[in-house]
């Protein structure tokens, strides 16, 4: 006898809850660490007598805990090193940016300062807006989509998992006060198409084994077996980007970690919902609708 996820389904959703309400509350009290692409920076242009390459750079913004600086080397580097370099940076102040530069000439030699300038934020309030539109009108057409395939009880269930998958990587990112760029919001959209791929397998089989439901069988038992059908894939599908996910997070330098740590808890979030929150509350939802249609029946026999 196959352990029956579905009969033990408000010990997930107690689950999901306890994960979910501290991101929340770190969210409303605490924030999040907004980078330079939401909160502007400093920009150094600047030339070395020698080439330089990037490790080298940020092993001296390391020390001024600028790690997670952007930096580019000179369109046409294709050594690995170049002598001109651009460095984006939180903003600086000038007593800042003298010590910084001073590390620069005392780790990697002479060099030449191109430019210095304060910029902007790249994604400003209005374009973080847009995102968060963009977004809504994506489960918008996901719900109709998804409704015209299989049907709308499927599609809120599916998006359900969804908000749940977002919210634990939003939460968990302000908890640990990990900075949030414009990779950041990359991994976001890469997870929710992950999450609601992983979902509509399942639901895909649930449909499938209900063209031949029999009278006896519960929602519940119907359910359970569908996941378990398919329980192998699942398990073979997030081993697999996760693996790809870790190793980005170790080997892929300073710059992605952030990027492949949000994938990281969101490809773990989005196996963990298909399975124990998004097939759940279809169940929830399709015996609520049962007993609803059922109860002017038990009326009438009254």
């Amino acid at each position: 006898m196959k352990f029956n996820i579905i009969g033990k389904r408000y010990w997930w959703f107690l689950l999901s809850a306890l994960i979910m309400v501290p991101g929340l509350i770190s969210l409303a009290f605490q924030g999040f660490n907004l980078g330079i692409d939401f909160t502007g920076g400093t920009l150094l242009d600047l030339r070395f007598s020698k080439a330089v390459t990037v490790a080298e750079v940020r092993d001296v913004l390391h020390q001024y805990n600028l790690e997670g600086s952007t930096i580019q080397l000179a369109t046409g580097a294709d050594t690995g090193s170049s002598s001109d370099v651009f460095i984006r940076t939180k903003v600086l102040d000038e007593s800042e940016r003298v010590t910084v530069l001073s590390g620069f000439q005392e780790k990697l030699g002479a060099f030449d300062v191109l430019r210095v300038e304060k910029v902007g934020a790249t994604i400003g309030s209005e374009l973080t807006r847009q995102a968060v539109i963009a977004l809504v009108i994506s489960w918008v057409l996901m719900i109709i989509y998804i409704t015209y395939r299989f049907e709308f009880t499927f599609a809120v269930s599916a998006i359900a998992a969804l908000v749940h998958d977002i919210i634990v990587v939003l939460g968990l990112f302000s908890l640990l006060q990990r900075e949030i760029d414009a990779s950041f919001v990359a991994a976001i959209l890469t997870i929710v198409g992950y999450s609601i791929n992983d979902t509509i397998v399942i639901f895909d089989r649930v449909r499938e084994n209900l063209k031949t439901h029999r009278k006896s069988e519960s929602f519940q038992e119907l359910v359970n077996r569908s996941i378990w059908q398919t329980m192998t894939r699942s398990i073979y599908t997030v081993l697999t980007v996760l693996f790809c996910a870790i190793a980005l997070y170790y080997f892929g330098g300073e710059t992605t970690k952030n990027f492949a740590l949000a994938l990281i808890i969101g490809f773990t979030s989005g196996a963990y919902s298909s399975i124990f929150n998004a097939s759940p509350i279809w169940v929830t939802w399709k015996e609520w609708q049962e007993r609803r249609r059922l109860q002017p029946k038990a009326k009438g026999a009254n």
